[in-house]
């Protein structure tokens, strides 16, 4: 984590604090469930609660883990530390570190879920408020980077809301998958504590019992949450770039807010650079960075081998406050994009009438025209105006062949802006459902 890029609430919740807090809550809950079942004393169980507002104390639990070279003993040494010895000696009973170190990592990820979903919904309130300012604010759509027909501002907002929509989707899903806890001891079987041990945990915690563990929670499940969040890097950048490009010289249709008393370039005064959608793709390579070691996680040997555990050390707060800080990145540079409608209309002016040329095409094949005639006879007019500059619309009434098949009137009507936006309230109709 670099706290450039971090955010106090998700790094909040990746602190040693937080992980041995859920280290000492799963174990108290062990206790209490074990004392019911009769398998602990009840004193001994409640005697752990008398933690339950300490503040342990991280470098003393690394001191210990220097001698043991193990870190859940090193806890548990320290925790005794405050409970007693005599009445700490149930904790833990039957149960093995993963039982630990997998349910408590599952709780994080499903806290981190909860503060990127909280993310996903002011990126979607941004592009919304956008969407709707600009539904009709004329714009030339591009494919291949090259004029293509005309679109609107709104469309490009609404599409990116529907992608980041899915997105919100797919993380609810993988917080739910994510979210299983498993208590059932060495390799899995439950041979040395009940399974309503776990439940009862899982239940304190929110979580649900992992149907089957071997001695960890099967990693195909985290492997699917860090793909999602690939996903969201990856639509991030899709803005991210999309903006980049409005905001060159030669396009300038749109650009990140300029703040008061900022610098573009320390040689160039005049410099207005779109820094922070340039650190919005930096930032999305960094979280697909860690979808790919996620999935190498999956096949561990036999009941388990700790070859994921140094990996998710890592990816568990890499991605998750990564994005965290990306989201709201984002959320903002939408929220106070800067749009410029004249400059929209004056590209696609640019080579003026163009952008018809489908319509003209169609129109033509409708007058009974072959396709292939009718598209010679576009395409000649059209390279005129790629190579002089000329207006398309012009050039087809000059010419005889189209005026036959389609009148001056016939000719004049394709030019009509409307045609391109008549179905953009049926558009948001389906994006925007509420």
């Amino acid at each position: 984590m670099i706290p450039r890029y971090a955010r106090p609430d998700m790094v909040a919740v990746w602190s040693p604090e937080t992980k041995f807090k859920i280290w000492y809550e799963i174990e108290a809950h062990a206790c209490d469930a074990q004392a019911k079942l009769g398998v602990i004393p009840q004193e001994n169980a409640d005697a752990v609660w008398k933690a339950k507002d300490v503040e342990f104390d991280v470098a003393r639990i690394d001191e210990i883990e220097a001698v043991t070279k193990h870190d859940v003993i090193a806890f548990l040494t320290h925790l005794a530390e405050h409970v007693g010895s005599e009445e700490a000696r149930f904790v833990h009973q039957g149960m093995t570190s993963s039982d630990v170190l997998d349910t408590c990592l599952n709780v994080q990820l499903v806290r981190a879920a909860d503060i990127l979903l909280a993310d996903l919904d002011k990126v979607l309130a941004a592009l919304k408020k956008r969407a709707f300012e600009h539904k009709d604010t004329l714009r030339v759509g591009r494919s291949h980077g090259i004029h293509a027909e005309p679109t609107t501002m709104g469309l490009t907002f609404a599409r990116f809301y529907a992608e980041m929509d899915r997105n919100k989707a797919r993380l609810q899903q993988a917080r739910e998958e994510i979210a299983t806890g498993a208590i059932s001891g060495a390799v899995g079987t439950f041979a040395n504590i009940d399974p309503a041990v776990e439940e009862h945990i899982c239940e304190q915690l929110g979580l649900t019992p992992e149907p089957i563990s071997t001695q960890v929670i099967p990693r195909d499940r985290h492997a699917m949450f860090f793909a999602v969040l690939g996903v969201i890097a990856s639509s991030i950048e899709n803005i991210a770039v999309e903006i980049r490009h409005m905001q060159r010289t030669e396009v300038l249709e749109g650009a990140e807010f300029f703040s008061m008393g900022q610098k573009g370039s320390s040689a160039m005064p005049h410099k207005k650079n779109p820094v922070l959608t340039e650190n919005l793709t930096g930032l999305a390579r960094l979280v697909r960075m860690t979808v790919i070691p996620a999935m190498e996680n999956v096949a561990l040997w036999h009941e388990r081998d700790i070859s994921h555990s140094s990996v998710e050390r890592g990816i568990g707060p890499d991605a998750t406050v990564t994005l965290d800080f990306a989201l709201n990145r984002l959320a903002g540079v939408v929220d106070k994009m800067l749009i410029f409608p004249e400059n929209m209309l004056d590209n696609m002016n640019k080579f003026p009438g163009l952008v018809m040329s489908q319509r003209v095409l169609l129109s033509l094949t409708q007058a009974g025209v072959s396709r292939e005639d009718a598209y010679t006879m576009v395409q000649r007019n059209a390279l005129k105006v790629w190579e002089e500059r000329v207006d398309f619309q012009e050039q087809l009434l000059a010419d005889a062949d189209v005026v036959a098949a389609l009148g001056v009137d016939g000719i004049n009507e394709k030019f009509d802006m409307g045609y391109h936006t008549k179905h953009v309230d049926t558009i948001f109709a389906r994006v925007f459902k509420d």
